[in-house]
């Protein structure tokens, strides 16, 4: 914000001067600048003369350079004051103006009216201020002079001199920038948010005469939210019983001091002072006080100044993480940690955490109450702080809204700290709604029994709160002499006493006030009230009123004159008491995420972390997975036997041929299998079993590399791949397989992508052919697939330190075991992790699961036999389990699911007397593949299969769209397939493309180049930027090269193909094998 440039005093007397005429400047000229010459003079020896005196008198030089130090702070607070003011006069005078040059910034730099849309501009309002201001000032300086000026001099001999000298509220009025009503809690009452903004020119002076002494303020800053409740509304004139007015947060305060207060404007007194009168506006006009006007009688106005709140709000300090290390050792050359702690403000209510010593992430588990009077409005303000000997070191802060919990009733989160790089504070939010009912007392109280085993706090929470309304006494005994007493009362509950303000003089005194208790027990304490006099000495009277005759009273109040003992006859004390029991209604946890509306609170505050709040469910009874749990599937690989594979151990220098020591490497999903070796054989037979599970995914592919075994480096024999949907989508395959990129050679395999069944009637039959099987690597078939989701765990015991654990899960079947992440800090972790077991025998295998703290401390197990849900419905087990060896509330939620592996070849051997059905079933080679066309369409393509390598064709794979958000034509290389080899070696492959009809460099492109493959995989992507209707007009013209040297003698080309756009739907997309032209140029 550009600040209105001020005119200096010379200026202005220049301007002044010169606006005279000549003849009436020139004679007082040299008397005037005589005057400004001894004004400069009489400036440089005062400010010499210090320096002197301190020599004269031996005073060290020290002291006027301690005074020259506090002089500039006090004038740089000074002038810091009184540019802010002026700032702040200039934003009020030229709102318009200001607000049009940020109209694209902050929100919190725009008025209340331009940011939220339900707040209004009522420039009416301070039309009416502006009007009446000058006699608001008329009415402030009477009240000064003649009433409060005289009530002074009176109260204090040493103040009899004392006179307002000067008051002048000046020409700049307050200003409502924003009001927001509210209706829609009570219709008896009426609620007003005054977003003020004073920033004033008022002067007022005031001298005591007696000892020369003058002090005043000029110019006051005040900006802050002033609530105004209008209630009761009744239905006589004025249509209002009282006005209640206070700030739900302090507002901010700047004053500019004249005269002796000057001194208050030196650095450290400036923060005090201000801070004091801060203290003395909360006192009586911030939450929980309130200034309460009456406009009618017969008004309950101690109940209108504290009114029931409208709800508690129980704060569980949990723990930080990732918190800014403060503490530095060596100068910083050493980085340490910090020592932190936490403080938490709700209004006036402030609370303070231990500090955790030398700890970035540290465990607080602290629990707090807090009363809440206005929602929305209130927040909660949470600060963390670095424990030192001198200052303590900030590490973040957060603020909420507590309208928010109100709306969520629970809320479990991390929120982000603020204003530093990096930290996170774990609360534990719930609203407790205020029940004027007995009949939830005992399951509140069981509830706080838990939360206290749970939480291993020192107090239990509290189970309902009593608000205590001390309204009058009658006829009080008097004091010795027959004196008026001067009466105030203590009401005590438990170990807390409140006390009331003092009447004087007095024995029917009034004091109109309220008192709030938190009670862990309603059922065992009572009301003690004692009435004093002044002094604490000498007792009055005195009361005790047991809390069980609320429980049993009409909507748990009591209204009404108590006899006084130990007092006088007649004696007697007015008192309302109203108790409410504290309800935590999980039933109203809202389903959805609470997000915080806008303009909602006000219009500073904060809402973290991010846009939305998610509250924490209610605890749920079966898991809920998302929809791709249990889709994997098993694949079933027999690695039957090789042929003509190629010798590559020769003897005597290569004089004499020998033979391999093959063997086989199979990779797939991520997963690697290796055959054994068989030694010195060209034709070798594993007959070996390997099970994998899958998921599908796209471009998945099975891998299976052929080596002979050497001593030195193995020797490469060959090479099969199989696209994994093509197995999914033939399920069964049982064929020879060409070896790609050597001479000779070929590999018999038998795929299948086993059905899984959810019929436990099928579990003999496999498991009779399973047995059955015999194979070379004792592999035994799998009988079923067992998926298990691990969603959460509840109620999980403590550390031994008190603390809470970071829990972990380690599920096992046999030898073969998984573990979840560790999750944070909490008894009722949550993990929503899945896993999945290859069951031998469901009779037999036992899956059991392991809780422990960081795989350490032990924390519960649960031991589940397979055969229990194989016994279950669907063969499905969802629901929580208790946990072993833990507490009897510990419990774990999980899902387990069972899938029988239904073997094709498990189904041919139920009707082994139909041979001819055999057949059909199951495809052996080249003949099943004749007799049954059906199973021929179904057998995979794979490169180097038998049958394109009898088609001979070489080919192309290519993907062609339009991407209609990017515009841009998309051309997809994935690979070629079958080239042809022009020497004993395979080529070194690449690909070059053009769109056509352009040729120039950004319409060529080219891939990379494969070594000696004759069937290389490129996938890369090409991008060209055009419309739709341009890439319609191109074709492109793709050519497969062999990288060779300018000397070579090997031919290049080896094969082209060439594409019409305008004959494909490019908004769909393309995938297909394209035929190489076999016209070499």
């Amino acid at each position: 914000m550009a600040k209105k440039p001020m005119p200096s005093e010379d200026a202005t007397s220049e301007v002044a001067d010169s606006a005279l005429p000549e003849d009436a400047q020139s004679p007082d000229s040299p008397g005037r600048h005589a005057v400004s010459v001894l004004l400069s003079f009489g400036k440089c020896v005062g400010a010499l003369l210090p320096v002197y005196l301190a020599g004269y008198f031996g005073f060290s030089i020290s002291l006027v350079f301690l005074g020259l130090v506090v002089y500039t702070g006090w004038r740089h607070s000074r002038d810091g004051k009184k540019a802010r003011l002026q700032s702040a006069m200039y934003v009020l005078e030229n709102e318009q103006d200001v607000t049009a040059t940020r109209v694209f910034k902050t929100k919190r730099e725009l008025p209340s009216w331009v940011n939220f849309p339900d707040v209004e501009k009522v420039e009416w309002i301070n039309k009416i201020l502006d009007s009446a201001w000058p006699f608001i000032g008329q009415f402030l300086e009477k009240l000064l002079v003649e009433t409060i000026a005289p009530s002074i001099r009176s109260a204090s001999a040493h103040l009899q001199t004392l006179a307002f000298t000067k008051v002048d509220l000046g020409d700049r009025p307050l200003r409502i920038v924003g009001v927001k009503a509210y209706t829609e809690h009570d219709k008896r009452q009426v609620i007003l948010d005054f977003y003020i903004s004073y920033a004033g020119d008022v002067e007022i002076n005031v001298e005591v005469k007696r000892y020369f002494c003058k002090a005043g303020v000029k110019g006051i800053q005040l900006h802050g939210m002033l609530r105004v409740i209008l209630e009761p509304l009744i239905g006589d004139i004025p249509l209002v019983g009282a006005v209640t007015m206070f700030f739900i947060r302090r507002p901010k305060l700047d004053i500019n001091w004249t005269g002796l207060t000057n001194l208050l404007d030196i650095p450290g007194l400036n923060a005090m002072s201000d801070t004091m009168i801060m203290d003395a506006i909360a006192s009586f006009l911030v939450l929980p006080n309130r200034l309460t006007v009456p406009l009618v009688g017969n008004l309950h106005v101690a109940q209108l100044r504290s009114p029931l709140p409208r709800g508690i709000v129980r704060i569980h300090l949990m723990e930080a993480e990732n918190l800014a290390a403060k503490d530095n050792y060596m100068k910083g050359v050493i980085s340490g940690k910090s020592d932190p702690y936490a403080l938490l403000r709700v209004g006036t209510q402030t609370f303070t955490s231990h500090h955790v010593d030398n700890n970035l992430n540290p465990q607080w588990r602290e629990m707090y109450e807090v009363i809440v009077h206005e929602v929305p409005g209130q927040e909660l303000e949470l600060e963390v702080f670095d424990k030192d000997p001198d200052q303590d070191d900030f590490l973040g802060r957060m603020k909420l809204d507590l309208g928010i919990v109100k709306k969520a009733v629970v809320l479990d989160e991390w929120f982000p700290l603020k204003d530093v790089s990096s930290g996170q504070v774990h609360l534990r939010l719930e609203w407790l709604s205020l029940m004027a009912s007995a009949d939830r007392l005992t399951e509140t109280l069981q509830r706080n029994q838990n939360i206290t085993i749970a939480s291993k706090t020192t107090d239990p929470p509290s189970a309902a709160i009593l608000t205590v309304y001390l309204d009058r006494a009658q006829d009080l005994p008097f004091k010795k002499g027959n004196k008026d007493p001067s009466p105030m009362v203590q009401v005590s509950m438990q170990d807390t006493t409140k006390e009331s303000k003092t009447a004087y003089g007095t024995n029917n005194p009034v004091w109109e006030e309220a008192f709030t208790f938190f009670i862990k027990d309603p059922r065992k304490h009572d009301i003690d009230i004692q009435v004093k006099d002044d002094d604490r000495a000498v007792s009055l009277g005195s009361l005790s009123i047991p809390l069980s005759r609320l429980l049993s009273s009409t909507e748990l109040s009591m209204d009404q004159w108590f006899q006084l003992e130990n007092s006088g006859p007649a004696s007697r004390i007015y008192i309302t008491a109203l108790l409410r029991v504290l309800w935590l209604n999980e039933d109203a946890i809202p389903t959805t995420p609470v997000s915080p509306l806008p303009g909602e609170g006000d219009i500073d505050s904060e809402v973290s972390p991010g846009n939305k709040v998610i509250p924490t469910a209610k605890r749920p009874e079966q898991t809920s997975p998302d929809s791709s749990f249990a889709s994997e599937g098993v694949l079933r690989l027999l690695l039957v036997e090789a042929q003509n594979l190629i010798a590559k151990d020769n003897l005597m220098g290569g004089m004499m041929k020998g033979k391999s020591d093959p063997y086989v490497k199979i990779r797939v999903g991520g997963m690697a299998f290796k055959s054994h070796v068989i030694k010195g054989n060209l034709n070798p037979v594993w007959n070996e079993l390997y099970e994998v599970i899958l998921t599908q995914l796209p471009g998945q592919e099975v891998e299976f590399d052929l080596y002979d075994k050497d001593i030195d480096e193995d020797d490469f024999l060959g090479r099969v791949k199989v696209s994994l949907s093509d197995l999914i989508n033939a399920q069964l395959t049982d064929q020879w397989y060409n070896l790609n990129d050597v001479k000779s050679g070929r590999l018999h395999l038998v795929m299948e992508w086993v059905p899984k069944v959810s019929d436990p009637t099928r579990l003999e039959k496999i498991l009779h052919y399973n047995s059955l099987k015999s194979y070379q690597n004792k592999t035994v078939p799998s009988v079923g697939l067992l998926f298990v989701y691990t969603e959460r765990a509840h109620g999980l015991p403590l550390k031994k330190s008190g603390s809470e654990p970071k829990a972990g899960a380690e599920l096992s079947i046999k030898n073969v075991s998984y573990r979840t992440k560790i999750a944070n800090r909490s008894t009722s972790p949550q993990w929503d992790e899945a896993f999945h077991f290859l069951i031998q025998n469901p009779r037999e295998d036992i899956l059991v699961v392991k809780l422990s703290h960081s795989w350490g401390q032990p924390l519960g197990s649960l031991v589940l036999p397979v055969r229990e849900v194989m016994d279950e419905k669907d063969m499905v087990l969802d629901r929580w389990f208790s946990l072993d060896g833990a507490m009897p509330e510990s419990q774990v939620l999980l899902r387990a699911q069972l899938k029988l592996l239904d073997s094709k070849l498990a189904l041919c051997s139920d009707v082994t007397a139909n041979a001819e059905e055999v057949s059909h079933m199951i495809p052996s080679g080249e003949a099943a593949a004749a007799a049954n066309s059906e199973l021929r369409h179904r057998t995979v393509p794979a490169q180097g299969s038998e049958d394109a390598g009898a088609s001979g064709k070489a080919q192309v794979k290519l993907s062609i769209s339009y991407s209609s958000g990017e515009n841009r034509l998309v051309i997809n290389v994935h690979a070629c397939k079958n080239l042809p080899s022009f020497s004993k070696d395979p080529p070194d492959a690449y690909i070059s493309l053009i769109l056509l009809p352009d040729k120039n460099r950004i319409t060529k492109k080219k891939t990379s180049v494969k070594k000696r493959n004759l069937n290389p995989e490129f996938n890369e992507r090409f991008d060209f930027e055009m419309s739709l209707e341009e890439a319609k007009q191109r074709r492109i013209e793709l050519f497969v090269k062999n990288s060779i040297s300018f000397m070579s003698r090997d031919k290049e080309l080896i094969g082209k193909v060439q594409v019409q756009l305008s004959q494909l739907d490019l908004k769909a997309g393309l995938t297909q094998w394209y035929d190489l032209s076999k016209e070499i140029h």
